[in-house]
């Protein structure tokens, strides 16, 4: 083990690219909206470091308004292969708009125009009218890139909390907390 929790987080990531068959950077995103209505869901990773963890997502979604009506969020990394999971809990905050500008970039043109075909989480007459609209928006754009729609960049997981956790035969698991004090971390250890 090591007292830097991003180095731990980084070795185990590292790890999970090579054994997770598909999506190693998918993971659990718990939210709450203003009245404390739990929802959960699977989102993937797009950066991490000491700043913390991002995803990106249209923000006129329910997840979007859950975390701007109350901005503190979960993350679980569940890697079966590997038989470990991490948790980090913390407060959220949105990426600048270049850091959206510049991962939008890096999608698939498909998926770009698919941020803006979709009204995501919104109710859906027909799958015919998402595939029209998205046809639409493929001829406006034609011939020219396509910019970041407005409603749609990331939101960063600052962590306070971030907890390791590995199988042990008989269920004597091993966990490790990390949790912020100041500018470093205190880690402890936690009964399975």
């Amino acid at each position: 083990m090591t007292n830097d929790p991003f180095a731990l987080f980084d070795s185990w990531y590292d790890e999970a690219r090579l054994s997770e068959i598909n999506d190693s950077n998918a993971m659990a995103l718990a939210t709450a909206d203003a009245q404390g209505r739990s929802s959960v869901r699977m989102v993937l990773l797009k950066g991490h470091g000491p700043a913390g963890f991002v995803f990106y997502t249209n923000y006129e979604g329910r997840k979007a308004a859950d975390l701007f009506a109350n901005p503190y969020a979960a993350l679980l990394f569940h890697w079966k292969s590997l038989r470990r999971q991490v948790r980090i809990e913390g407060p959220v905050e949105t990426v600048s708009p270049e850091e959206g500008d510049a991962y939008f970039a890096t999608r698939s043109r498909d998926s770009q125009l698919g941020a803006w075909a979709s009204d995501q989480s919104r109710p859906l007459e027909s799958r015919e009218t998402f595939e029209r609209r998205y046809e639409e928006v493929r001829a406006r754009f034609e011939g020219r890139a396509v910019p970041r729609p407005p409603h749609w960049s990331g939101f960063r997981v600052i962590p306070e909390r971030i907890e390791f956790w590995r199988d042990r035969e008989h269920r004597l698991h091993e966990r490790h907390l990390f949790v912020r004090e100041g500018d470093g971390w205190v880690e402890s250890l936690l009964y399975p």
